[in-house]
Order: structure tokens, then C-alpha cells, then sequence
């Protein structure tokens, strides 16, 4: 057995009547292993008596050597946002639809759990967003995301407008619907819906998407992963826009506020099977040749 994974955590998708059993089949292949077992709250939710011991999803980041996320790509970006300044692993178990984060199914685990427990598997680094909402020269919000930050109107007819610098290099007045800033991770998610490129994992670059641009001219920027994106947004009215961060954070923006996107210092340690392939798993996923 690996020593270096001796205490594992477990998160879980909620509300999902297909979590109970892979739960299940999870805590009694580990204990049979001999492996230290913790709950954070969402999987504990699924127990209707403590068997195991239980702690918040930061005390678990804390305590665990890898971390098992049972659900889908949205529960691992979840748990991606709460682990990654860590540096706890994540291993996913994918109970959703496409799953590019969460590549072993239920099916699998005791195979996959026996590999990854002795040390076969391969281990992959990814950068995330850090996003803040500067307003009157002070910090009111902040949020991590491992797929994209997006500034987006609310469920009005007008468009927003954004003044875009990158590195202090003024780029463009963006009139559209909004901007996604994108990771290479997300370019399979919203921005690959909103024409962006698809970039490999591991490559130190982010993209920023419009969506809906008023001048067609305004496609997608690729630019260094170092780059700070300062996004001012423009008008007269109020509750226009919002940011919103993995699609799970919102935050209400007004005239005037300054967004602040750069990488955060931390990455993502994420678990995959021996053999893992990126393109192999596009293939499949996206139904490339079929």
C-alpha cells in the first residue's frame, strides 16, 4: 500500500439516490484495507447513523491525505475550490453525465482503489482562478474557480459593457452579454459552448470568451496564465451584472467595480488512473469521429 494515502476523506454529490450505494461499496472496500476513513458533511448526509467520523469540508482538507469525490464534474469543482490551497489530492467517482474530472466509475473502484493504494497512478497538476470585486479601492469579494470566471448581465435585454487590461495593457471596451475567463481545464465547459479553443490541461495559459460580443470581430484571447486581467464595468444603472464563479458563486456587481483575475498560487492535485489520457477521455466524451 502507498503510504502516503494512510487517511482519506470522502465528499459526496447531494440529493443523488445513486450515492448511498457507491458510499457503500467505498467505505467497505477501505476499511477491509485498513484505511482511515473521514466524512465531510455531504457524505455523511447519506448515513443515518455515525459510523465513521465526520468534520467540516476544511477540517477534512486538513486531516486527509487524498480526498475521494463521489458525484459529478460540478461536486469536483466544488471540492477542487475547497482543497486545492491545501494541497490535498482529489480522485474522482463519476456518478454524472460527462465526467472529465471524475474518471472512474462505480463499477471499478476496487480495482482502481487496489492500483492507486500501491502506488500506480498518475498524478496531474491544474491552475486555478482567483477572482476579486474591487469597489471604492476595497476587497467587498473573492472566489477561487478551476473552470472559469464569468461576468454576465442578469435577465436583462441590454448588454454590459467591460473595459478589459491585461497587465495594465488596455485591450478593448467589451460590449456583449459577458466574459468568461477561462482555465484550460473549463475550455471543454461554457467557453468551449461560447467558441473557445480547447487547451490541453497543463498548458500555462487562460482564455477570455465573450459571449454574444456586439462587434463580431471580438473573438477569444489566449494569454499567459501569468497575466492579471483587470475588467472595469461600465453604465449608469444598477444590479446589471454579476460574477459568478465554477457557475456555483454569484455576486452582484455595479458601475464602477473592478474585477481583479489572476492564477491562484495554489494547484490542484488531481489522482487518475495508470494511463490516464486526456484526449482519449475528449474522445469519448465529446463524440469525436462517431
Amino acid at each position: 500500500m502507498n503510504n502516503s494515502f494512510k487517511h482519506i476523506g470522502l465528499i459526496a454529490k447531494l440529493d443523488n439516490p445513486n450515492v448511498a450505494s457507491t458510499l457503500m461499496l467505498l467505505t467497505t472496500d477501505l476499511a477491509k484495507r485498513g484505511v482511515s476513513v473521514t466524512l465531510d458533511e455531504t457524505a455523511a448526509s447519506y448515513f443515518s447513523e455515525p459510523i465513521l467520523p465526520q468534520c467540516s469540508r476544511h477540517e477534512l482538507s486538513q486531516r486527509c491525505d487524498l480526498a475521494i469525490v463521489v458525484g459529478g464534474d460540478g461536486t469536483m469543482l466544488g471540492a477542487a475550490r475547497s482543497l486545492a490551497e491545501t494541497g490535498t489530492p482529489l480522485l474522482g467517482i463519476n456518478l454524472g453525465r460527462l465526467g472529465f474530472l471524475t474518471d472512474i466509475s462505480p463499477d471499478e473502484i476496487h480495482e482502481r482503489l487496489s492500483e492507486i493504494l500501491a502506488g500506480q497512478y498518475d498524478e496531474e497538476l491544474r491552475s486555478l482562478l482567483h477572482a476579486e470585486v474591487i469597489r471604492d479601492e476595497k476587497v467587498i469579494h473573492a472566489g477561487n474557480a478551476l473552470n472559469d470566471v464569468v461576468i454576465h448581465k442578469w435577465d436583462i435585454a441590454r448588454m454590459i459593457e467591460l473595459d478589459t487590461t491585461i497587465n495594465d495593457r488596455f485591450i478593448y471596451s467589451l460590449r456583449a452579454d459577458g466574459l468568461i475567463i477561462s482555465t484550460p481545464t473549463g475550455s471543454t465547459a461554457y467557453a468551449l459552448s461560447g467558441g473557445g479553443p480547447i487547451l490541453e490541461p497543463n498548458l500555462p495559459a487562460f482564455i477570455l470568451v465573450p459571449i454574444c460580443p456586439h462587434t463580431l470581430s471580438n473573438r477569444p484571447v489566449v494569454v499567459d496564465e501569468n497575466a492579471s486581467i483587470d475588467l472595469t464595468v461600465r453604465g449608469s444603472g444598477t444590479d446589471q451584472a454579476q460574477i459568478t464563479c465554477d457557475g456555483q458563486t454569484n455576486y452582484s456587481l455595479l458601475p464602477g467595480d473592478r474585477i481583479q483575475i489572476q492564477r491562484l498560487p495554489h494547484q490542484l492535485r488531481l489522482i487518475h488512473p495508470t494511463g490516464h489520457d486526456h484526449f482519449n477521455t475528449m474522445r469519448k466524451k465529446l463524440r469525436w469521429a462517431e
